[in-house]
């Protein structure tokens, strides 16, 4: 109705002009509009590239039916010498095997008239059936158009690099886990989710009234936790961002979950989250990895722009790693320490006395000659 209102060729077909019935609400009708459309958008993309040279960007996974599907990107450069990327379209696989991808990858490139020979540049994720030399998609590729070189999203690779260095840290794998607990318990159901907003109103108002509250585009809205990814590093620094500034309606959520008569054997979750969330360790390793997070964040964000030399990614990457010198060095762990510090004493959270001794996981003591406190 409204395209009719502006649109005369329209109008004559609709409205008034149609049969009463005809209210294009069907599921045929709206999947054939929607083909349609589609379908102009491929042509004005084909139109786009032309004879000139392109790369495919490829990654599949599975929709909510289970359903394989690839996703499939154009990158070119465009009659104006600027670089693009275009979407083009999602193809239903199979399976996932190299000859299964490139046999669907194909019939798309002959279905809509591009030349193969014009492919310049494949770009898929680690996966094993893309990356192997010898029968991966890249390589089957690399038969046929022998300039098409494969790269492995750099900003991919730094992140998959990232989650497994940490998963061999066992006390940060170990926060990890209970960061997921936390917000699995928090936001698993509608009514916590409700109670998570009522916190954050209530926090909003306490903040109002002594006047510490933050000003600028974006503050003091009302949002929710964010979920880490198994494989995705900047979800994981999103899910610790949340926490940190939900963390007093976040306890108080779990508080009222731990003392809730009615909730059954939800009271455990709520109580096991709350001295997880707690705790100084957990405090800790979560200021830790925020401080590490936003630093790699950068680099991981400088790695994903669209044009990206790689002199200059050389230089991201060492002042990275000088950064994270600075942080290990005297001078940055005493003010991280004390960004701790502070956390803690906002939000009510016990210092241990760092002088003490430190017992290792078991319960057993160090050796004398072998003495650590907790601080050092």
């Amino acid at each position: 109705m409204l395209l009719a209102e502006f649109n005369p060729d329209i109008a004559e077909v609709v409205l008034r002009n149609a049969p009463y019935n005809s209210k294009y609400t069907s599921p045929d009708i709206q999947k054939e509009i929607l083909g349609i459309f589609a379908a102009k958008v491929r042509k004005q993309i084909r139109d786009e590239i032309g004879d000139s040279k392109f790369a495919i960007l490829v990654d599949e996974t599975c929709d909510a039916s289970k359903r394989e599907q690839m996703a499939v990107v154009f990158r070119f450069v465009d009659s104006n010498d600027i670089l693009q990327e275009r979407f083009f379209d999602l193809i239903h696989v199979t399976n996932t095997k190299a000859a299964t991808l490139k046999e669907n990858l194909c019939s798309m490139l002959s279905n809509h008239s591009f030349d193969i020979q014009n492919l310049c540049g494949q770009g898929y994720d680690g996966a094993s059936n893309m990356k192997r030399e010898l029968n991966g998609l890249q390589a089957l590729f690399m038969r046929e158009c022998p300039y098409a070189y494969y790269v492995h999203c750099y900003a991919h690779r730094l992140q998959l690099a990232l989650v497994d260095a940490a998963k061999d840290v066992v006390p940060v794998t170990q926060f990890f886990q209970k960061l997921n607990f936390i917000v699995t318990t928090v936001d698993s159901s509608s009514k916590r989710h409700d109670e998570l907003h009522e916190a954050q109103m209530v926090e909003m108002a306490r903040r109002l009234a002594i006047d510490d509250h933050e000003t600028g585009q974006g503050a003091n809205q009302i949002c929710a936790l964010k979920q880490p990814g198994d494989t995705r590093w900047g979800s994981h620094f999103g899910s610790i961002l949340s926490l940190m500034h939900l963390f007093n309606a976040v306890s108080s959520v779990l508080q009222n979950l731990a003392a809730d008569s009615s909730a059954g054997a939800n009271r455990a979750d709520g109580d096991t989250s709350f001295n997880y969330l707690t705790s100084f360790e957990f405090i800790f390793i979560m200021c830790m990895m925020k401080e590490i997070m936003e630093i790699t964040d950068d680099l991981n964000r400088a790695l994903q722009k669209k044009s990206q030399d790689l002199v200059n990614a050389v230089r991201l990457v060492h002042s990275t790693k000088v950064l994270l010198g600075q942080l290990r060095s005297d001078d940055g762990w005493e003010d991280f320490f004390i960004r701790v510090t502070e956390f803690c004493v906002n939000h009510g959270i016990d210092i241990p006395d760092m002088q003490e001794t430190y017992i290792m996981r078991g319960g057993r003591a160090r050796r004398q000659a072998d003495h650590f406190t907790k601080e050092l």
